[in-house]
């Protein structure tokens, strides 16, 4: 802990009329002091406002003029899914600044860095790697604050997200691209080696902070559980299941949290052109935002129960079936779902798409009832992927018409199998940590001995009470 540092920063936030909001206020934003609150409410969402930082949590109203009880949420409609089990879906767009929940894991890793001094924002630059929405609530979170950073992702990546970025760095140079798409995060890290042979570099990387893992943990889990009282009300609902795209695995941290507190087992979400955890298997896909090709460090392995399997020609070809008037009209004039939840299936983006079907899978293979409920999360929204719109329909020869959607509905939705779906054994679960070595302990010099103690539950309840003990360090840094 270096105490000239937090002081000088203290200060530095204190001239910038920059507070911190605690642990306890993004799992209860209800508990934010009032004048506070009304600063908040008077900014736009998206300003380069330190006041947002009181809106990254779940409880953001979706018109962002006040903060609810619990997260926004949809319950999947029955004759969409095709199931009885309840598919809570938990939304993301209503994040400030980047309209994703990334902002929430930049500020966790952030945090401890400004409250134990270890980040010095006189010479220090943030650099946030990511396949996506990561490195843009990092750039966020570090721009509000009045903190350098750079961020690194490949350069497959959706237009949408680097139109974003570029009107939020200093330079343009501070926008490094990596060879390939969403699978080829070894480039991302190979970039990141590169950059920390200066120490001014501090690399915040999502796939190994283990701050990442335990804020949403703390807060999402904590947020998610909420909405899933909210839709048990005096039913006999039982959660059976969380399910979560990997990506970095901070949001599949919701999980143990959900895991302890409701005893819901938890569901890793992959792609199948991509089924590392699955098979040990490779190669490429377009579910942006869940990068793989390795387990990541922050995964809790020995703590999941599942792993599923979804395709991207069906996220994909949803993505384009939601998104698209002609699509709309099918979904809304030939199925007959009612055009409020239709007119709501933009709020789902790419991994959003995958979770609900691994969500549908598991219900099928679980032979789910009514009183059982599935947890799953919307991590952003339909809104940073409308260019890819454009290559999905290429694939129909530019026909793209109703005949088109139902072919779309009934292969990729109506049509949804339990293929690709694993129960892990103990020995599975065995499989897949012992298949992390070769990235952390081989390639990135993670000790073995850190690398094995990840195998205890104490090792990770130990990250998750850290995070949550952080609420008087952080009062007393805004009271300098």
């Amino acid at each position: 802990m270096n105490s000239l540092v937090i002081e000088k920063t203290a200060n530095y936030f204190k001239q910038k009329g920059i507070l911190l909001p605690t642990i306890s206020e993004l799992q209860n934003p209800h508990l934010i002091d009032t004048d506070i609150k009304n600063k908040v409410f008077k900014t736009d969402k998206d300003a380069m406002d330190p006041a947002n930082l009181f809106r990254v949590h779940w409880f953001n109203k979706s018109d962002h003029t006040n903060f609810l009880d619990v997260p926004e949420h949809i319950v999947l409609p029955d004759e969409f899914t095709g199931i009885e089990a309840k598919i809570i879906v938990n939304l993301g767009r209503y994040f400030p600044l980047i309209t994703a929940h990334k902002v929430l894991a930049a500020y966790g890793c952030l945090l401890p860095r400004i409250l134990n001094g270890t980040f010095d924002y006189s010479k220090h630059k943030a650099v946030w790697p990511s396949t996506g929405n990561y490195c843009r609530g990092g750039v966020a979170i570090s721009k509000i604050l009045g903190l350098k950073s750079v961020a690194i992702l490949p350069e497959g990546m959706s237009k949408e997200r680097f139109n974003w970025l570029e009107k939020w760095v200093e330079d343009k140079k501070d926008i490094i691209k990596t060879k390939g798409t969403e699978s080829n995060v070894k480039e991302i890290y190979d970039a990141c080696n590169e950059l920390e042979k200066d120490k001014n570099n501090d690399i915040i990387n999502q796939f190994n902070e283990y701050y990442n893992y335990a804020i949403h943990r703390s807060i999402t889990g904590s947020s998610f559980e909420k909405s899933f009282l909210k839709v048990k009300g005096d039913s006999n609902l039982t959660a059976r299941l969380y399910v979560s795209a990997s990506g970095s695995s901070g949001t599949l941290a919701a999980g143990d949290y959900l895991k302890e507190s409701l005893n819901a087992k938890i569901a890793v979400v992959e792609a199948v052109e991509c089924p590392t955890l699955l098979y040990n298997g490779y190669g490429e896909h377009n579910i942006q935002g869940i990068g793989d090709k390795h387990v990541p460090l922050i995964h809790n392995v020995m703590n999941s129960d599942y792993v599923v399997g979804v395709s991207d020609e069906a996220t994909n070809n949803l993505n384009l079936l939601f998104n698209t008037s002609e699509g709309k009209n099918y979904l809304k004039k030939r199925k007959g779902f009612d055009g409020e939840f239709v007119d709501r299936l933009p709020e789902f983006g790419f991994s959003s798409i995958a979770n609900i079907i691994a969500s549908i899978k598991l219900a099928k293979k679980m032979k789910l009832t009514k009183d059982d409920a599935i947890i799953t999360v919307a991590t952003d929204g339909a809104d940073l992927y409308e260019t890819e719109l454009a290559k999905t329909k290429k694939h129909f020869s530019k026909i793209y018409d109703q005949i088109t959607c139902a072919e779309i509905f009934a292969k990729n939705f109506e049509a949804i199998t339990v293929d690709h779906t694993q129960e892990l054994s103990q020995i599975d679960k065995e499989r897949i940590f012992n298949l992390g070595y070769y990235t952390w302990v081989e390639q990135q010099g993670i000790s073995l001995e850190e690398f094995e103690n990840r195998r205890n539950q104490s090792f990770w309840d130990k990250h998750y009470k850290d995070m949550i003990s952080l609420d008087e360090k952080i009062k007393e840094f805004n009271s300098f």
